[in-house]
C-alpha cells in the first residue's frame, strides 16, 4: 500500500495533542481520514489504521466501536503492566508511550501495522514479559520445531523477513508459520506469542 493511501483515525481527548498527532501524520505523507475526542460509534469514518488514547475508557472504545479500522496503535500513558496486556489481549498490534512519540517513528509504526507488523517498545515489551512470567499460566498445544524457531526469532526482534533470510523459507511460509503457531498457542497477535510462550518457558 502507498504511504498516501494509507488513511488513519485520530481519537484523543486532548486537543492539541490530537492535532499534533494529525498534523505529523499528513507531514509524514499519510491522509488523515478524521479526527475525534471519542469513539463513540456515532460516526462512518474509514481508516486504515485507528491511532488511540489507550487509557481504559479509550480501550474499551476502541473495542466496542472500532471493529471497523482493521489496524490499532495504542497511546498509552505509561508502562502500566496490565493495562499493557489489555492492549495486547484486545488485539492491538503496536504501542507507543506518549512522552516519547516523534513524528518519524509514528509514521513508521502506522505503516508497519498496515504491512500487519507489530511495533513495541523495548521497555513495554519488557513489562508485558514480566506480567506473562508472573501470570495465570495457559495450555498451549505442542509447537513443531519450525514453529519454534520463527518465535525465537520473533522474540529477539526478527521481522518476516529477516526471519525468512535467517531460517531460509520465504516470506509467505514464516506467515504460515506464524498463522499456525498462533493458532495453536489461542494468541491474538505475535507480542501476544511471544509473551506467552516467555512465561510457559517455551523459549
Amino acid at each position: 500500500m502507498e504511504p498516501a493511501s494509507v488513511s488513519v483515525l485520530v481519537v484523543d481527548r486532548h486537543p492539541i495533542f490530537r492535532k499534533g498527532l494529525c498534523a505529523s501524520l499528513t507531514a509524514e505523507g499519510l491522509r488523515v481520514s478524521g479526527e475525534t475526542d471519542r469513539l463513540d460509534g456515532s460516526g462512518s469514518t474509514s481508516a486504515d489504521v485507528l491511532v488511540f488514547e489507550a487509557d481504559q475508557r479509550g480501550l474499551r472504545d476502541a473495542r466496542q466501536h472500532g471493529a471497523h479500522v482493521p489496524n490499532h496503535l495504542a497511546i498509552v500513558n505509561g508502562a502500566d503492566e496490565r493495562l499493557l496486556s489489555e492492549i495486547i489481549e484486545a488485539g492491538v498490534t503496536a504501542i507507543h508511550l506518549r512522552t516519547e512519540i516523534e513524528p518519524t517513528s509514528l509514521a513508521r509504526s502506522v505503516r508497519l501495522v498496515v504491512e500487519g507488523r507489530s511495533v513495541l517498545p523495548a521497555n513495554v515489551l519488557q513489562k508485558l514479559l514480566e506480567r506473562a512470567a508472573t501470570g495465570a499460566t495457559h495450555g498451549v498445544r505442542h509447537l513443531t520445531d519450525r514453529e519454534l524457531a520463527v518465535l525465537g526469532l520473533l522474540a529477539d526482534g526478527n521481522d518476516t523477513r529477516d526471519i525468512a533470510g535467517e531460517l531460509c523459507y520465504s516470506e509467505r511460509t514464516v506467515k504460515n508459520i506464524v498463522h499456525d503457531g498462533l493458532m495453536k498457542m489461542n494468541c491474538r497477535n505475535r507480542a501476544h506469542a511471544v509473551a506467552l510462550a516467555t512465561r510457559q518457558g517455551i523459549i
